[in-house]
């Protein structure tokens, strides 16, 4: 009787710890709509245009964030893809541009079908996160050093491939990506990439050797999983999904600028780790990052909605990041 208690009582801390996230969420919405009344004097949540705003920019976000949180699971961190976000923009907007643009990159491919710059961005940003993969997998350098280059590399060839110049007026065929229908195109592709990253980590062989790397390397070649060659697929993979991230906010603004993505990284990582993502490595969800980018994309939105000074959100948004992770810190510390 006494085992089976314990039981229960384990279960519900379990549970609890599962869904507490989502608590959260609720409680932080629910706490802007009363500050709402209090401080604006109309509803926060009852705002329709408001609350799309914010889950297109959630979008944006959570897809990186859906590659960054592999990454985290198998133990590594991704501080390029902000950058990787601005190269893939401006190159894709390069191969973009409609007839009779002001000041074309390439004369001679105006009017391209959607498909060729959409596959030219996603190779780009795979490419980035392969190389990104093969430094860390072959050379051994920390992640962190890594992608840190790739932070500082990738921004430095987007302004240095239009001269930190906008690249705009693209064809209606790809602004689509970012615009249609409705608009609600870019929250299409989140939610089927966050499907399909799902499906990959819950019932595939790279799902279960992603956590298997996060969890302990050393086990995880002992058992037969090559190392690298993973690391460099899971790389490359969220390479890939920064990628699309830029195609769609490049879609959706109609224009590529260097300058874009600045921070995006930050809130990409801040979203999974919000989720229930260890940096220790070897745990995490999709469910849980999609959830993390709600809470990030509320407190944002909120934050404006009441009119607080911009820099005082990004103190704010600080403390937020710093207290995800000293949860995960103090988390990991009891599970040991």
């Amino acid at each position: 009787m006494e085992t089976q208690s314990k039981s229960l009582k384990m279960e519900g801390k379990i549970s609890f710890s599962k869904y507490s996230i989502l608590f959260i969420l609720i409680g932080i919405a629910l706490l802007f709509e009363v500050l709402g009344w209090f401080v604006v004097g109309k509803s926060f949540l009852m705002n329709p245009q408001r609350l799309f705003l914010m889950i297109l920019q959630v979008a944006v976000i959570g897809t990186i964030a859906i590659g960054v949180t592999q990454i985290i699971i198998a133990g590594g961190i991704d501080l390029s893809s902000g950058s990787i976000v601005a190269l893939v923009a401006v190159v894709t907007a390069s191969f973009a541009q409609a007839d009779g643009a002001s000041r074309p990159v390439f004369e001679n491919l105006l009017g391209l079908p959607a498909f060729i710059p959409i596959l030219i961005g996603l190779m780009v940003g795979a490419a980035c996160g392969f190389i990104n993969g093969v430094l860390i997998a072959k050379t051994g350098i920390p992640p962190f050093i890594a992608t840190l280059g790739m932070f500082v590399s990738a921004r430095g060839m987007a302004q240095l491939y239009t001269s930190g110049k906008p690249v705009s007026m693209l064809t209606d065929s790809f602004n689509f990506i970012g615009n249609g229908p409705g608009g609600v195109m870019p929250v299409v592709i989140y939610l089927l990439m966050a499907g399909v990253a799902y499906y990959l980590l819950t019932q595939t062989r790279y799902g279960k050797y992603v956590y298997a790397i996060g969890g302990n390397e050393v086990a995880a070649r002992v058992s037969g999983v090559n190392i690298d060659r993973y690391k460099i697929l899971i790389y490359t993979y969220a390479g890939l999904l920064s990628g699309l991230a830029g195609i769609v906010l490049t879609g959706r603004v109609n224009s590529g600028q260097s300058g874009m993505g600045v921070g995006f990284e930050l809130d990409a990582i801040a979203s999974a780790v919000i989720g229930g993502a260890s940096l220790s490595g070897g745990i995490g969800s999709i469910p849980g990052t999609l959830i993390g980018s709600l809470v990030l994309g509320v407190v944002q939105s909120g934050f404006t909605y009441l009119r607080i000074n911009a820099y005082i959100q990004e103190i704010i948004k600080g403390i937020i990041i710093i207290g995800a992770v000293v949860m995960d810190v103090m988390r990991t510390k009891k599970k040991n």
